[in-house]
């Protein structure tokens, strides 16, 4: 007679890294919509505008040993592109696994030439989504958005900074566009290696072996807990949406958000003005001139919706003003590449860091005030003074806001 023996309990490290839950802090709880994937013990540090991004970026590429895994929307064959294509360059002579995708629309300008330098060193290129309108699924609007640099899987940066001069220093002969990026370090930064040889591998690129998972990672000593928002799949398409949601409907002091291209829908304004009447402070900062106009007029149409109750609208007079980060509570902070609009909503490749840390929150709300010297105010006042055609565009952008 034989007996069925009982299966052996796994091991957690044979559970999925995706499905590992982190005992959040009791404070910290309320502000994660799920407890899955969080990553504790991360470090990660806010970086300010192409000044302190750029060298920060130039220097991890340099120490790079064995891969640089390198995705990005707008590359250009500026100064600002030359430099990284010659520490790219640099590293590919040396012997370093150099992986690249570049969105096709996003970097149109580069030449062939440009590009055939990099892979004549080793550089392995993917262009995301190439303008072939003869292709039976081709959709010019599905865009890889996300900005990511990954160096020997042990050091990450995202944010909303691309590759070009629009977003260097006005000292380095760029326009000083304002944005704002982030270094992480930590078991985060496998999550954000996995996503890349994912979108590589959907890409067409070549098959390499998979990072190692998050669970396997040492703590880097930090004192953040991250997790990444992506929307490669459908299911995920409507994640940083209801991560910011869930985020705003537990406020209870306040929530500050800057982001470059503005048109919430419906339910998010309605959250906002939910928080106003709880009694949080709730301010919103976006471009007073901004580079897609069609935006900065719909924008200033919901805007005002938005003032009317009670929402704080700063309108920044600076150079352009790209970044996308939020604060909630000094608690919860965001830095990615997600614009409240429709491409990001539904079309684009983004990438998105919740953190959970008073830390970072604390260096995010310092740059928001910092930021407010160069704002200036936004209400119903304001747009009364704005000329009838103004506010006719911003009627007929509102229209076509599904567009934008």
């Amino acid at each position: 007679m034989t007996t069925e023996r009982e299966p052996a309990p796994r091991a957690v490290t044979d559970v999925p890294s995706q499905a590992i839950v982190v005992q959040l802090p009791a404070p910290l709880q309320p502000y994660a919509r799920s407890l899955q994937r969080w990553r504790a013990g991360c470090e990660l540090e806010v970086l300010r505008e192409g000044v302190e991004t750029y060298p920060a970026m130039l220097a991890a590429i340099a120490a790079a040993r064995e891969s640089i895994l390198f995705e990005i929307y707008i590359l250009v064959a500026d100064r600002t592109g030359e430099r990284f294509k010659q520490a790219l360059l640099e590293r590919a002579r040396a012997g370093v696994t150099i992986r690249m995708i570049v969105d096709a629309v996003g970097s149109f300008t580069l030449s062939a030439g440009w590009l055939a330098e990099l892979r004549t060193a080793g550089v392995e290129i993917v262009d995301f989504n190439p303008i072939a309108p003869w292709r039976r699924r081709w959709n010019l609007s599905h865009r890889d958005h996300r900005k990511l640099l990954v160096v020997d899987d042990a050091v990450a940066f995202t944010g909303g900074l691309n590759i070009a001069d629009d977003y260097a220093p006005a000292s380095d002969g760029g326009r000083g566009w304002h944005d704002m990026h982030c270094r992480v370090r930590g078991a985060a930064v496998l999550d954000l290696a996995r996503l890349f040889r994912r979108t590589w591998l959907r890409s067409g690129g070549s098959y390499y072996g998979a990072p190692a998972r998050a669970s396997e990672a040492p703590s880097a000593g930090g004192t953040s807990f991250v997790r990444l928002i992506e929307n490669t799949k459908r299911r995920t398409k409507g994640a940083v949406r209801r991560a910011y949601l869930h985020v705003i409907k537990q406020a209870r002091s306040h929530v500050l958000i800057q982001n470059a291209y503005f048109l919430p829908d419906r339910g998010l304004r309605r959250a906002l003005a939910r928080a106003v009447r709880r009694g949080v402070k709730v301010s919103v900062m976006v471009p007073g001139h901004s580079d897609i106009k069609m935006i900065e007029f719909a924008s200033n149409y919901v805007l005002r919706r938005l003032a009317r109750r009670g929402v704080e609208i700063l309108h920044w007079q600076g150079p352009m003003m790209h970044a996308k980060t939020a604060v909630v509570d000094g608690v919860w902070s965001t830095i990615g590449s997600y614009n409240f609009d429709a491409q990001s909503r539904w079309h684009n490749l983004e990438l998105t860091l919740e953190i959970l840390d008073p830390v970072v929150a604390g260096a995010l709300i310092a740059e928001y005030d910092r930021d407010r010297a160069s704002c200036v105010p936004y209400d119903e006042a304001a747009w009364r003074r704005l000329p009838w055609w103004r506010k006719g565009l911003a009627w007929l952008g509102y229209r076509l806001r599904r567009f934008l």
